[in-house]
């Protein structure tokens, strides 16, 4: 049978009938991306269930009141003057035959008005700002530069404010745990050929023995008087001078810390695989390990605090500030149930009792300000027949100290991390009870591996468990 082609008109009606049908087609389907098996496959079941709900956490039914701001002087104008007899001479290390001068790290992480205190205190107290270097490690890049983050952000740092200090400000490329951190010091002295370094806690109160110290210096009136800084300068030439290994001096344990990081160097630095808890009695223990003994040194009143001063402006001695403090995390009010029960009785305070003051403030003996002033009857006499600067500085040293008496009172002495809940929507926001979840979750983990790497649970790894220096991974528990 002959096959014959279409003629043209037929070619026609072909084309024509294609071009319906792809138009039908075309309307026929919801989308170019439906595929011919979707079209025949199975529908979907209507009665198939939703995504499950997530079930939120309640709400928290306290929470701190704001942060507030404790240095509002310097938010106006340039900061007061620093006490003259605590203003450092120019090049001074160069008397204690010190090839540089060494810096001071202050590491921050959250709670600003407590770093802001440490620094402002180290200043006032004699320490030269251009050499005070914190360290701002709290993982949200370039926000505070660029003053991205309000006060009530934890991560919140005020660059401008430190910087009218003079204090320099170097920023970590990422959050870093306490053990990273000290490793990331060590990398600072390379960067900068720096042969030693101090470095301290940011929640402490830095004084100057400014009413004398036998053995170290006069009062601050006299000849031969020495700050905080001089004496710690005094510390480093003595350590130097005398020969020995020495690993580190510290100054009331580690809130003063001063560093030999030849030592460090020696013994491998800090293991960062114990994070925070413990990291500091594997790193000591094995600087004794190998021969670089830790030992005490004296160069001013470093104070272990939890709370504020009210105004900063204190420290500088300034005309009328009162010096009062405040916690930046106070404790929440008792149920009311509790109210009608504890009616006539005050919270227990380290085996006192004791009646909290207004927003926070201090805490007061049985007896409320009658005994306090009996108390410290003596020391107030003493102040009125003293000159008006050593009478400030009294009461500062006091007030510091009721400050640590508050730290280490009924509560867990690190509750001042928890005071600022802000800044969520700001950049790099993480939720502040999230993330001290998360910090107690991980110091949990290097608590189990220091157990695990050196068979004992304690920090007398020497003294209690016989440990040598290459131990460490080789020896079974003991526990």
């Amino acid at each position: 049978m002959l096959l014959t082609m279409p003629n043209r008109r037929m070619l026609m009606n072909l084309a024509a009938v294609a071009l319906v049908g792809l138009v039908i087609v075309s309307l026929a389907l919801p989308s170019s991306r439906v595929t011919l098996r979707e079209l025949i496959g199975p529908k979907p079941n209507p009665a198939r269930p939703s995504p499950p709900k997530s079930k939120y956490k309640p709400t928290p039914t306290y929470l701190p009141p704001p942060i507030r701001d404790n240095f509002p002087l310097v938010a106006t104008s340039t900061p007061p003057p620093i006490p003259k007899w605590n203003q450092a001479r120019k090049d001074v290390h160069k008397e204690y035959d010190l090839p540089s001068a060494p810096p001071l790290f202050v590491g921050f992480t959250r709670t600003w008005p407590v770093l802001l205190q440490a620094v402002t205190s180290y200043v006032t107290a004699g320490w030269p700002a251009s050499q005070i270097y914190v360290i701002e490690n709290t993982g949200v890049q370039q926000a505070n530069a660029r003053g991205q983050l309000s006060l009530q952000n934890p991560f919140y740092l005020n660059h401008t404010v430190l910087k009218a200090l003079g204090v320099n400000v170097v920023t970590t490329p990422t959050l870093l745990s306490f053990a990273q951190m000290q490793n990331f010091f060590l990398s600072l002295t390379y960067a900068h050929d720096w042969p030693y370094f101090f470095w301290s806690h940011m929640d402490v109160l830095a004084l100057s023995y400014e009413d004398g110290k036998p053995g170290l210096t006069p009062r601050y009136d006299q000849e031969g008087y020495k700050s905080i800084y001089e004496l710690a300068l005094t510390a480093l030439r003595d350590a130097r001078a005398s020969g020995d290994k020495w690993g580190m001096r510290f100054f009331a344990y580690d809130h003063l810390a001063l560093v030999n990081p030849a030592a460090l160097e020696d013994v491998g630095g800090w293991d960062t695989l114990i994070p925070y808890y413990l990291t500091d009695c594997d790193m000591h223990s094995r600087l004794n390990m190998r021969g670089w003994p830790i030992k005490d040194a004296k160069a001013g009143i470093i104070t272990d605090v939890a709370s504020t001063l009210e105004d900063l402006s204190a420290l500088f001695r300034v005309e009328g500030v009162e010096t009062k403090f405040m916690d930046p995390n106070p404790p929440p009010p008792p149920p009311p149930e509790e109210d009608k029960a504890k009616k006539h009785e005050q919270p227990k305070r380290r085996g006192q009792s004791v009646k909290r003051g207004v927003d926070g403030y201090g805490a007061l003996p049985a007896g409320g300000a009658d005994e306090v002033e009996k108390r410290d009857a003596p020391e107030q006499k003493e102040a009125r027949d003293e000159d008006a600067n050593l009478a400030k500085w009294h009461t500062l040293r006091k007030t510091a100290d009721k400050m640590f008496q508050h730290k280490h009172g009924d509560r867990e002495r690190n509750t001042w991390q928890l005071g600022q809940h802000g800044g969520e929507g700001e950049p790099f926001y993480y939720d502040p009870a999230g993330f001290a979840e998360a910090l107690d979750l991980i110091t949990e983990n290097g608590r189990e591996i220091f157990r695990r790497k050196w068979g004992h649970r304690d920090c007398d790894l020497i003294s209690g468990a016989g440990r040598k220096f290459g131990d460490a991974w080789k020896v079974e528990k003991d526990y």
